[in-house]
């Protein structure tokens, strides 16, 4: 695997390098133009063949000042601890991006991966939530 894949810079670059070379696999063999179902589909063959355990479509619960207002369910999280959300778009977007910080909030996680199969060349970009968790469980943390 390439170094530009993984940065030892960056949390939990094991993971997210191995399932960019899987999306890699994917993008060669089926290049672009397919539903994002069908390039998840065989994400998940590749990631199951490389020995990455991972749960598909876990939704979550959604709170805002305590109460439920709602559920979201990202493409994958793996190793409970990297969310991976896919795409099938001509260029990801600022709304792409904004989609899966969110995702990385209500699932309280660090780090994700935003994927997307849809240009010409794969496209993916590690996306973190680091700083706003550091912040919520300061704010949430007992003064002394």
């Amino acid at each position: 695997m390439s170094n530009e894949i993984i940065n030892q810079n960056y949390k939990h670059s094991d993971i997210t390098g191995k399932v960019i070379g899987c999306a890699m696999k994917v993008h060669v063999a089926l290049g672009n133009g397919f539903q994002e179902v069908v390039y998840q589909r065989c994400l998940a063959i590749e990631m199951t063949e490389a020995g990455i355990e991972f749960a598909r479509e876990e939704e979550r619960i959604l709170y805002y000042k305590g109460y439920e207002v709602g559920t979201r369910r990202a493409d994958f999280i793996i190793n409970d601890s990297v969310m991976v959300e896919l795409k099938s778009a001509p260029e990801l977007t600022d709304a792409h991006l904004s989609q899966a910080l969110n995702y990385l909030q209500a699932y309280k996680l660090e780090t994700g991966l935003l994927i997307n199969f849809g240009s010409r060349s794969l496209q993916y970009k590690r996306v973190t939530n680091e700083r706003r968790l550091a912040r919520e469980s300061q704010q949430s943390a007992p003064s002394k």
